[in-house]
């Protein structure tokens, strides 16, 4: 059985934008990540209903400011051996979408204070999920990674 591609695209539009205080990904990249802001635009707040009660949040955003797409990459932890871009943090992917954890420190409104931000400053939010206990997978492996220093 062969797997075709499809041609099913999707139009995403942002629900929200960081506010983080990194300006250039180099900033980001140099930090541990970083408490800011959340600020969901004003027709999702009601999304944001319920949410208070979880401690940890999924937030899919844009590496707007990426303009290069590459399936390999030399991760910051390892800058001289190049890995595949799926098995790395890279922006310079095929979607230029970005994945992190955040801890929800404060709902204020549409603003949601957070600890863990690795968004430099404007990146548009596309999604929030809640952290669940289906999420947490005790027996992860993290490959590479496991043989890298990530403390320099």
């Amino acid at each position: 059985m062969s797997a075709d591609k499809t041609s099913t695209s999707f139009i995403l539009k942002p629900i929200g934008i960081v506010h983080s205080g990194f300006i250039t990904p180099q900033e980001v990249s140099a930090s541990q990540k970083a408490k800011g802001e959340i600020e969901v635009y004003p027709e999702y707040e009601p999304g944001l209903k319920d949410i208070d009660g979880f401690s940890h949040l999924f937030v899919i955003w844009g590496f707007h400011l990426s303009d290069e797409e590459k399936l390999t990459a030399h991760p910051p932890y390892h800058p001289r051996k190049e890995r595949g871009v799926f098995a790395t943090r890279s922006p310079h992917r095929p979607n230029r979408l970005g994945l992190t954890i955040v801890k929800l420190l404060k709902r204020e409104g549409r603003f949601l204070k957070v600890d863990g931000l690795d968004m430099v400053e404007g990146s548009p939010i596309f999604d929030l999920k809640p952290y669940t206990l289906r999420d947490q997978k005790s027996e992860a492996k993290f490959g590479w990674l496991n043989n890298v220093d990530t403390t320099d």
